[in-house]
C-alpha cells in the first residue's frame, strides 16, 4: 500500500486504484452517466463484468471521456470477468474479445474469472446447466490472454481460500487478484491472511453490504459509533475499513453526492484503538451464491462445498 492508500501494488508491479466504482445491477440507462460523474470526481477504477448487461454503456461513456479528454485510457483502470458459461478454453478468448468490443478498448487491466462455477456454452445459470468447471484449463486460457497483452492482470473473484490455493499449486501466471464480498460483517480475516501471504491481492465487493443487506454494515452501531467519534458517514467508514485491511473497495453508486461522499476516504484514518472494535461485529456472508448449489446438478451439493465451509 502506498500514496495514502490509494493505491495498491499487484505481483505484475502494476498498481491498482483502491477505490472503484461498482457497475452491478447499474441499469444500462443510467450507467453511462454514473461513469462519467464518477471519473470527474475523481474515481481511476471501474468494474464490470458481462453478466452485468451493461459493458455497451460503459463503452459509449469510456469513448466520450476519452474523446472529450477528460481522461486518458492509461489513466483508468478497468476490470471485467467471464462468466459461467464461457469457461471452456476455446471460449474464453472469444469472452474477452466480446467485452473489448463492448467497451471499445484494447485491453483490459485485469480479466477475473468471475465464479469458481460452470454451465453449459451459452446457456444461463439455471441448476439444470450447471457442469463440472475445469478450473485448470479455464485457467490456462486465462493466462494466454495474459500473455497476450488483451488482458493486463488476471484473477479469480468468489475464490475461497482452498479453490484459491489449488489454482496457486498448478498456475504459470499466479492470479493477481482474488475478489470476494468484504465489509465489516463478512470481513474474511482467514482469507486476507491468506492472500497477503501468497502476494494476491484481495479486492472486496459489495463494501457496504450486499445491496438488500446494506443495513448489516450502515446500520451496525459499531461503524456508527465509530462514525460519529470521526464525524464521517457509516460508508466512508466501512470503505476506510477495507483500505486500512489492506485490500481495494468497490462500492456501486449512480448518485453524484454519493460517490463524492465515497471518494472523500483518503485524507483521513480510523485510529488504531477504534479499529480493534471491528472484530466484534457478529459475522455472516450476505452473498451466498444458492444458485450454483444443487442436490443433483453441477459439483456442489451444499453451500459448505461451494466456499469450503467459509460461511
Amino acid at each position: 500500500m502506498e500514496e495514502g492508500f490509494r493505491f495498491f501494488k499487484l505481483n505484475t508491479g502494476a498498481k491498482i486504484p483502491s477505490l472503484g466504482l461498482g457497475t452491478w445491477a447499474a441499469a444500462p440507462d443510467v450507467v453511462g452517466d454514473a461513469i462519467a460523474a464518477a471519473v470527474k470526481v475523481g474515481y481511476r477504477h471501474i468494474d464490470c463484468a458481462s453478466i452485468y448487461g451493461n459493458e455497451k454503456e460503459i463503452g459509449s461513456a469510456l469513448k466520450k471521456l476519452f474523446d472529450d479528454g477528460v481522461v486518458k485510457r492509461e489513466d483508468l483502470w478497468i476490470t471485467s470477468k467471464l462468466w459461467c458459461n464461457n469457461h471452456l478454453p476455446e471460449d474464453v478468448p472469444k469472452a474477452l474479445d466480446r467485452t473489448l468490443q463492448d467497451l471499445q478498448l484494447d485491453y483490459v487491466d485485469l480479466y477475473l474469472i468471475h465464479w469458481p462455477v460452470s454451465v453449459k456454452k451459452g446457456s444461463d445459470a439455471k441448476p439444470e446447466n450447471l457442469t463440472r468447471p475445469d478450473i485448470p484449463s479455464t485457467w490456462k486460457a486465462m493466462e494466454a490472454l495474459y500473455d497476450s497483452g488483451k488482458a493486463r492482470a488476471i484473477g479469480v473473484s468468489n475464490f475461497s481460500l482452498k479453490k484459491l490455493a489449488d489454482l496457486l499449486e498448478i498456475a504459470r501466471i499466479p492470479p493477481a487478484v482474488n475478489q470476494v464480498e468484504c465489509h465489516p460483517a463478512w470481513q474474511q480475516t482467514k482469507l486476507q491472511a491468506f492472500c497477503k501471504s501468497k502476494g494476491v491481492h484481495l479486492s472486496g465487493y459489495s463494501p457496504l453490504g450486499s445491496a438488500k443487506n446494506t443495513h448489516r454494515v450502515l446500520q451496525n452501531p459499531i461503524v456508527n459509533t465509530v462514525a460519529e467519534k470521526l464525524g464521517k458517514s457509516p460508508a466512508q467508514v466501512a470503505l476506510r475499513w477495507g483500505l486500512q485491511m489492506g485490500h481495494s473497495v468497490l462500492p456501486k453508486s449512480a448518485n453524484e453526492a454519493r460517490l463524492k461522499e465515497n471518494f472523500d476516504i483518503f485524507d483521513w484514518c480510523i485510529p488504531e484503538d477504534l479499529l480493534a472494535k471491528f472484530p466484534e461485529i457478529e459475522q455472516e456472508r450476505l452473498v451466498k451464491g444458492a444458485g450454483f448449489v444443487h442436490e443433483t446438478f453441477g459439483i456442489y451439493r451444499t453451500l459448505e462445498e461451494l466456499w469450503d465451509g467459509e460461511i
